[in-house]
Formats: structure tokens, C-alpha cells, sequence
């Protein structure tokens, strides 16, 4: 468990040493009151498992992390604007944001993020664990250890305010793309790609003839790549980028100090290059901020989780046409796991799964839904996961018909087994997989 809080509590290091750079004149206070953001985002953490169990404590959180990121997107938007346009001058002496109200609203927010994914780290082993009571005083030990540290790094790395949300943003999706239920990488390459989907839908609906007459065949094969997955990856990847992007535009963008009435050529000179300088330095942690970002995407794209999914097993149907799968045997079905079948009938063929869900209840799924590839699922702890789409389902909603969950069959639960019609079983396959694989690939 140790090993596994280690790459959040090194991004919290990280957002100890930003919040400390950015306002040098504040540190004890940053320090303190960050630790004690944290302190509070672990008891959040603990109330709301408590008082919603399942996924919906996990949504919340997923919902602040997408607003800090959409919180990223409005500075950065802002900054742009205020280097391009002179009539928009900020207040003298930074205004609001040199106030010490300022870096301490800054600090508990950043720490009530960081305490909240740490504790959804360990929320498994329950608040009453070791890791989990160690969280707030480990924290706190660590935030004021960094204070004689980031008082010895180089002076000239400084951190414009302009700056300041992009790296702690960047450190907190990087904690939270380890973590399965809080990355929003994954869930943001879906959205995307189902708006492109549902896009083009939609227009060929909307625009042209039902037979698309002027269509030809060949234009097919570029309209279904709209309908891949690339391009919810490369859609969200320019969504997760840009706001840097921004940032770094709008520090290159800042306007030099005016050296018009300043005579002599030498000062002049000296002036602007030490300007110039400054500015150089002030886009690096920006710059390492995007390099964080990038360790973001790629750890929710090639997350460390090993997925439970087994080969399927070959079944047989009895001559009245009904798949039996015992409830014990080689295989025991109780035991909280997905099992997958395969079942073939001439040269049809059904892949599925049952799975015994957190209600003690039985689901009989095919290994599909009716909107992606039929990749499959892979089940982690809480979820189960599509694999072309990455997106997550709770254990307690799968058996549910839509969207993304896996396409539900009918079963009768019997004292010797799982009971299922095998036709049933080959046509529903057929219905929707087939028809899923030809959309997917041929784009109609």
C-alpha cells in the first residue's frame, strides 16, 4: 500500500513546492493551511463512502478534479486575453492575488484535492486502517520538511501567478490517473468520441437523402474514421493540452517594460534582455507542467491495474436448446468474479459473461455493448471496464440495459445452475455485436 501512495504523495511534494514559490512572503501559512486542506479532504473521503457507498462518492470527486481542469481552461483563457489586450490592465501590486486570503484559498483547495485522492487510495482497507489514519500526519510532516527545501532552489525559477494553476492542476490529474473511478482521460476520450459519432448521425440524418444518394463508396471509408476510437483519443488529447498551450502563450505573449524614454542604448539594452530573461524563466514549470499532463494521459491510457478477464470457456446446449452453467465446479460462480463463456453454433458464434454482483445477485451479459467493438470487458475492484472505450460501470449497475453496460440476456436461476436459452444467446450476439463491428469499421 506504501508503494502505491508514493506517486501521490510525490505530487503533493510537487504542490507543496508551487504553492510555496508562489507566494514566498506566505510560506508557514501555505504549508499549514495546505496540510489542513488535505486533513479536511480525507474526512470528506470518509463521510461520503459512508453515506453513499458505491460509485457516487468517487463521481463527486471525479466532478472536482473536471473542475479544476475547467478552472485551468478559464485562466489560461483570461491570461491570453490580458497579454493580447492593452485596455485590460491588471491592478498594481498583483490587486487580490498578493492578499494572504488569496494563498490560503489556494492552498486549502489544492490540499482538500490531494487529501481526497490519497484517501481514495486507500479507501479499501476502510478509515480505520494504518495507511489510511497516517494519511493527514504523513501529509503535514511533509509540507513543512519542503519549507527549508524550496528555500534553497535557484531564485531565478520563479512562478507568475498567471502560471500558478497550471502545475498544481497538472500534479492533481496525474494523483487521480492511477486511480480508476477518479481518471478523467478515459471518460473524456468517450465523450468525445461519441460526440463525433453522434455528430455525423445526426448530420447525415439531418442533410442528406436517406439513401445518401450523392455518397459514394470510397467517401465511406473516411467518413468511419469519425467513428474510431483516434478520434476521441486525439480530440481529448487537444482538449487536455491546450489550456498549457495558453498559459505558455500568454507568458510569451506579456508585454516588455516600455524603455522609450530611457536615453542611453547600454540600459536600454540591458533592460530588455534582463526582461527577457525573467520571462524565459517563468515558463519553466509551465513547461513542466505539460510534460506532467503527458505522465497523465499516458498513465490513464496504459493504467498499472491488471484486469481480471479470463478465457472463455467453450459451452455446449442440451438438445432442448439451453445452456447449463453449474453454480460450482471448476468454475465458482459465488465468487464475485466475471466468468466468460463461448458458445458455438455452426459457424455462429456468442461470447458472454456472468458475474455475481455486490447485491448477491446473478447477471448473464454478453461480452459487448450495443455502442463500441466487442473488445470486452476486464473487471477491476468496483468496476468493470470496455476495453475499446476505457470507460468504467460499477459492479452494482451491471445487468442494466444502456449505454455502455454490457448487453443483458435472460436467465433462470435454478439450484443446479445458471439457465439460458442458446438461440436467444445467438441472436441477441447477433443483433448487436455484428451490427456494432460493421459501423465501427465501415462507417454505415
Amino acid at each position: 500500500m506504501l508503494l502505491k501512495l508514493l506517486p501521490h504523495f510525490l505530487s503533493w511534494a510537487g504542490i507543496v513546492l508551487v504553492l510555496l514559490r508562489a507566494f514566498p512572503a506566505r510560506r508557514p501559512v501555505c504549508a499549514a493551511l495546505g496540510s489542513a486542506g488535505f486533513a479536511a479532504g480525507v474526512a470528506a473521503v470518509c463521510f461520503l463512502l459512508r453515506a453513499f457507498p458505491g460509485d457516487l462518492a468517487f463521481g463527486i470527486f471525479r466532478g472536482m478534479m473536471g473542475g479544476s481542469l475547467l478552472l485551468l481552461w478559464f485562466v489560461s483563457v483570461v491570461a491570453v486575453y490580458r497579454s493580447t489586450t492593452r485596455d485590460f490592465a491588471a491592478p498594481r501590486g498583483g490587486g487580490v492575488t498578493d492578499g494572504p486570503a488569496f494563498a490560503g484559498a489556494c492552498s486549502i483547495a489544492a490540499g482538500v484535492l490531494a487529501g481526497a485522492v490519497c484517501a481514495c487510495r486507500v479507501s479499501g482497507g476502510g478509515p480505520g486502517s494504518l495507511p489510511f489514519l497516517l494519511l493527514v500526519p504523513a501529509a503535514a510532516a511533509l509540507a513543512f520538511a519542503l519549507l527549508p527545501l524550496e528555500a534553497r532552489l535557484p531564485g531565478s525559477l520563479t512562478l507568475s501567478r498567471t502560471a500558478l494553476v497550471a502545475p498544481v492542476v497538472a500534479l492533481l490529474l496525474f494523483s487521480s490517473s492511477s486511480l480508476l473511478r477518479l481518471d478523467l482521460f478515459a471518460p473524456l476520450s468517450m465523450k468525445v468520441m461519441k460526440f463525433a459519432h453522434d455528430f455525423v448521425h445526426q448530420f447525415m440524418e439531418s442533410m442528406l437523402f436517406p439513401d445518401h444518394f450523392f455518397i459514394r463508396s470510397y467517401l465511406w471509408g473516411y467518413i468511419g474514421l469519425l467513428f474510431g476510437e483516434g478520434v476521441g483519443f486525439w480530440g481529448a488529447l487537444v482538449i487536455w493540452f491546450t489550456p498549457v498551450a495558453l498559459v505558455l502563450l500568454a507568458l510569451q505573449l506579456e508585454r516588455l517594460p516600455s524603455v522609450a524614454h530611457i536615453r542611453q542604448g547600454a540600459r536600454r539594452r540591458k533592460l530588455l534582455a534582463t526582461a527577457l530573461g525573467e520571462r524565459r524563466r517563468r515558463l519553466v514549470i509551465p513547461l513542466l507542467s505539460l510534460a506532467v499532463f503527458g505522465g497523465a494521459a499516458y498513465q490513464s491510457r496504459y493504467p498499472s491495474v491488471e484486469y481480471w478477464d479470463p478465457k472463455p470457456l467453450a459451452v455446449a446446449a442440451t438438445p432442448a436448446g439451453e445452456i447449463v452453467i453449474p453454480k460450482k465446479g471448476d468454475v465458482d460462480l459465488q465468487d464475485g468474479r466475471l466468468h466468460k463463456y463461448l458458445y458455438k453454433q455452426g459457424a455462429k458464434e456468442a461470447r458472454f459473461f456472468v458475474l455475481m454482483g455486490p447485491s448477491g445477485h446473478f447477471t448473464v451479459d454478453l461480452d459487448a455493448c450495443a455502442i463500441c467493438k466487442p473488445d470486452g470487458y476486464g473487471q477491476a475492484e468496483g468496476t468493470v471496464i470496455c476495453y475499446y472505450c476505457k470507460t468504467l460501470i460499477p459492479l452494482e449497475t451491471v445487468g442494466r440495459a444502456g449505454g455502455c453496460n454490457p448487453v443483458p440476456i435472460n436467465f433462470t436461476e435454478k439450484e443446479d445452475g445458471i439457465h439460458l436459452d442458446a438461440l436467444a444467446l445467438i441472436n441477441e450476439w447477433g443483433n448487436t455485436v455484428q451490427t456494432t463491428t460493421k459501423v465501427k469499421e465501415g462507417g454505415k
